[in-house]
């Protein structure tokens, strides 16, 4: 990518600002480093992005700073970029509406990287060509690890997740997270509501932790979780959002929600969080190991 900032991409011309600033304390990761990041991942990120409205956690003065979240598309946003809007998830009375990005291009992430939007979260629902919102099509399990647990107690919990979603007939993806622990993620029928997702994903922690009561914890309780992983089955609430694989993370060093092999979680005393510098090699060597899009998966028991 050049170093000019003014920047055109796929007929939209981007005017690109303060490419020098760094945005990562740890190393000195610059925005332009950002951008390039998500210019190098756009054709594995977008169909995981893919008609999902997108939550920004955005951190303008640099990661050492207060970040925010921003659901709403912002002033000055590009007439070329999709948006939706809906009521506002959990709102009841007085219900609030959100006009939110949908991203479908290259220009639409390096958009957002130029406004230091480093994190991109998704639901595990999405919405149709107009705008209904359809059922959750995946299911995720996202993997807390409380200290001195970490990433290698992750990874073995993830494997008994992996073999109790497998007895109902669904495959896993690991995603090492960017942050402390991991998330699976599992196609799904899309064809049960939220509430049968979370229902079934908390089941699935309540028996792990009945099954491996010194590994596992299913319940919220911080002072519970203690050298444990906790399994987050509140994830696939329909008010909530998940990290979206490729996405960086906003902390020292531009750590990344970095798809995994079952192959890379099995070496477990040797799994670490990926910087976003090793993504290009990965893709190079393996091709991408993200989670599946589109296929439909199967349906619940319930």
């Amino acid at each position: 990518m050049p170093a000019a900032d003014i920047l055109e991409i796929d007929g939209h011309r981007l005017k690109l600002s303060n490419l020098t600033k760094p945005l990562f304390p740890g190393d000195g990761t610059t925005k332009h480093q950002v951008i390039e990041h998500y210019v190098a991942v756009a054709d594995v990120m977008l169909p995981q992005l893919a008609h999902r409205p997108t939550t920004r956690k955005r951190w303008p003065d640099g990661t050492a700073k207060q970040p925010f979240f921003e659901k709403n598309v912002p002033r000055g946003t590009p007439s070329w970029v999709r948006t939706v809007t809906l009521d506002s998830p959990g709102s009841t009375r007085n219900r609030e509406q959100v006009t939110y990005p949908l991203l479908d291009n290259l220009a639409g992430l390096v958009w957002l990287a130029n406004l230091a939007a480093l994190e991109l979260h998704t639901p595990q629902w999405s919405v149709g060509p107009r705008a209904g919102v359809r059922d959750p099509d995946r299911l995720v399990i996202d993997l807390d690890p409380g200290a001195p647990a970490g990433l290698a107690e992750c990874a073995e919990v993830a494997t008994l997740v992996r073999e109790r979603l497998a007895a109902d007939g669904l495959a896993t993806s690991p995603v090492t997270s960017g942050s402390k622990g991991l998330q699976l993620y599992a196609p799904i029928s899309g064809k049960q509501d939220a509430d049968v997702v979370r229902h079934y994903a908390h089941e699935v922690a309540k028996q792990l932790e009945r099954e491996h009561p010194r590994l596992v914890v299913s319940r919220m309780a911080k002072n519970l979780r203690d050298g444990k992983v906790f399994i987050d089955w509140s994830q696939n609430d329909d008010a909530k959002t998940t990290i979206t694989p490729y996405s960086l993370r906003g902390r020292e060093h531009p750590w990344v929600a970095a798809p995994r092999t079952w192959d890379e979680l099995e070496d477990a005393g040797s799994l670490t969080q990926l910087l976003a510098g090793e993504l290009p090699g990965r893709l190079a060597d393996l091709g991408d190991v993200a989670p599946a899009v589109g296929a439909p998966g199967p349906r619940l028991p319930t």
